[in-house]
């Protein structure tokens, strides 16, 4: 599916550009936002090469990677990172990672959960997934609240799953199927 162009009220899901190279940067690039993630905060190259790696992706046969910007409705500018990753080595499982990261600035004004509900309407009305899963910091408090609140299920803590610096972290996860989206 290329391209991709969902939207509700505030927030709209669509492909990146090269001009998105300075909102990705105030995501990635801010240790505010990256606390709670699975890398330290990006460089402005480094933001510039995986602007061009997903934009390679995104026109991939068959697409496995969305990685797409998060854009306010308004204004059009980018306010965050939304990613469905599809199982590759399982494609009849029909399952994927959801991910998502706003600016700092953007916070607690319900962008978040509708970025999550676009990842949501992208893997099961779009995609037909059977289930969709994220892992967040077991520190990120506010992000499991969110996926609570739209029906995902807390399933457990994956030990010493993230290498960040020199230390390991846990990840908790969360998951939401199809039939439990549609009855949500």
């Amino acid at each position: 599916m290329y391209p991709v162009k969902l939207s509700c009220a505030q927030v709209e899901l669509r492909e990146f550009t090269s001009a998105d190279i300075d909102g990705v940067l105030a995501v990635y690039g801010d240790p505010a936002v990256t606390e709670h993630l699975s890398f330290e905060p990006r460089t402005r190259d480094q933001v510039v090469a995986t602007l061009n790696s997903v934009m390679t992706a995104a026109k991939a046969e068959p697409r496995t990677e969305y990685s797409l910007a998060a854009a306010s409705v308004a204004t059009g500018d980018v306010i965050g990172f939304a990613r469905l990753a599809i199982d590759a080595q399982h494609p009849g499982q029909s399952s994927a990672q959801l991910g998502f990261a706003l600016r700092a600035d953007h916070w607690r004004q319900g962008l978040g959960a509708e970025t999550v509900r676009l990842l949501l309407q992208l893997g099961f009305a779009e995609l037909g997934l059977h289930r969709l899963w994220g892992a967040r910091s077991p520190d990120n408090n506010g992000s499991g609240r969110l996926m609570t609140r739209l029906g995902m299920i807390e399933e457990g803590r994956i030990r010493g799953h993230i290498r960040i610096g020199d230390g390991w972290r846990d990840s908790i996860v969360h998951s939401i199927l199809e039939e439990e989206w549609r009855t949500a």
